[in-house]
């Protein structure tokens, strides 16, 4: 009998992040970090509809990942979860929320959402008090990292053998390095509360997939910093040396910033 836990990664990328999750009981989104009109736009893409979407669960306040939290939660009622942190740093940034719309969600927390159990982890990345999710459904899992400079031994744990993973693969070390970016900002992306490289995500991975893991999508490229096809060769060459076959023990994904992926089932 096929699964009905489903993901689709609507957009990933540095221009804006939104994650789309489905189980018999909830449609819930993962950021929503472009505008409201190109959100809905993704979401037909998949065949989806924003009027079922009943949570919209925040990592961090950065603008690539909230831009569209306020439209969304005024125009179709949806409950937002961040934790207190992000909720004090998103103040003046998305808008009016009605009180009622407003959860909570701390970070180490697991949520139990009917047949969707949700469980948030710190991350280290330069925001108030960044979290990303795992998703769990009839034994299944869904877990993603982006927007961390590492990863930490606990969160290598919280996702080990999901099976379907978002992992980040920001930049080309090569690329950044001899980019036009000024160096301060290099060095921020860089740091241990920046971002994955296509070598650091490629070394975790090699650390966390197991054998419930199916698919692997690549997520949050930098538009200046990366290429497509440079991160898929990077991270499959790396996995290769650490006797991963891959496409065959699972399949490895690209995502972009303006098409959704198919909508995967878990």
């Amino acid at each position: 009998m096929a699964s009905d836990f489903k993901v689709s990664m609507l957009a990933s990328g540095s221009a804006g992040n939104v994650t789309y999750v489905e189980t018999p009981e909830h449609k819930v989104l993962i950021d929503a970090g472009l505008s409201g009109k190109k959100i809905e736009g993704l979401m037909q893409q998949i065949g989806r509809s924003l009027k079922d979407v009943d949570g919209l669960f925040v990592t961090h306040e950065h603008s690539d990942h909230i831009a569209g939290v306020g439209v969304l939660a005024r125009k179709y009622g949806m409950n937002v979860y961040a934790n207190e942190k992000t909720w004090a740093a998103m103040d003046g940034k998305i808008g009016k929320v009605k009180p009622e719309q407003i959860q909570l969600f701390a970070p180490g927390e697991t949520k139990l959402m009917g047949d969707l159990d949700i469980e948030s982890f710190t991350v280290s990345h330069d925001a108030a008090d960044p979290q990303f999710y795992a998703f769990h459904h009839d034994n299944k899992t869904f877990a993603m990292l982006t927007d961390t400079g590492y990863a930490s031994d606990r969160i290598k744990g919280l996702i080990r053998d999901a099976d379907v993973l978002l992992m980040e693969a920001n930049h080309d070390y090569e690329m950044l390095r001899m980019g036009s970016y000024a160096w301060p900002l290099k060095q921020r992306i860089l740091g241990d509360q920046g971002h994955l490289s296509n070598e650091d995500g490629a070394l975790a991975l090699a650390n966390v997939l197991g054998n419930h893991t199916k698919h692997v999508y690549l997520g949050h490229l930098s538009q200046e910093n990366n290429q497509k096809a440079l991160a898929h060769l990077t991270v499959a060459s790396i996995l290769a040396e650490h006797d991963f076959a891959v496409d065959h023990d699972f399949f490895l994904h690209d995502t972009d910033p303006q098409e959704a992926t198919s909508l995967q089932i878990i």
